[in-house]
């Protein structure tokens, strides 16, 4: 049996803030954005390209039976591009701040690219101070 991650939730303190956030500024693409029966906005946004959505989440958790999480609790959440200078430049371009280009080696953490295909990193924070991962990655028709 297939077990597929489709939807992560994002705590956020607003919940338009980071839907624009989220649209104008890294490009996702708006699916739903409707009241949840009398409780929360239901806001749930896809990156391009992915199955895995995000929901942003403000006051009462949108699931039962789950404790809330602090706005900009969230870390690691990471991205995957097959061009991490052009994610990179849409991003500035869109107006985020973004980190320098990094990779993991035998120290620990370094500027620049790493020597793998998959080594190459960048990182930003949403208005929450939710912390977000850019990873260069070979397309997955390549990574066999």
């Amino acid at each position: 049996m297939e077990r597929t991650l489709e939807v992560i939730v994002v705590p956020v303190s607003d919940v338009d803030r980071a839907k624009e956030f989220s649209t104008d500024r890294c490009g996702f693409r708006l699916d739903i954005d409707a009241p949840l029966f009398e409780g929360p906005r239901f806001v749930q946004l896809t990156p391009p390209g992915s199955r895995c959505s995000v929901v942003l989440e403000a006051g009462a958790p949108v699931s039962p039976g789950r404790p809330r999480m602090a706005p900009g609790s969230l870390q690691g959440l990471q991205l995957c591009v097959t061009d991490l200078d052009a994610a990179r430049d849409t991003l500035v371009a869109r107006g985020v701040e973004v980190g320098p280009v990094r990779h993991a080696g035998p120290s620990g953490w370094a500027d620049g690219r790493g020597a793998e295909p998959w080594n190459s990193y960048l990182s930003f924070r949403d208005p929450d101070g939710n912390g977000w991962v850019v990873q260069e990655a070979p397309s997955p028709l390549t990574r066999r």
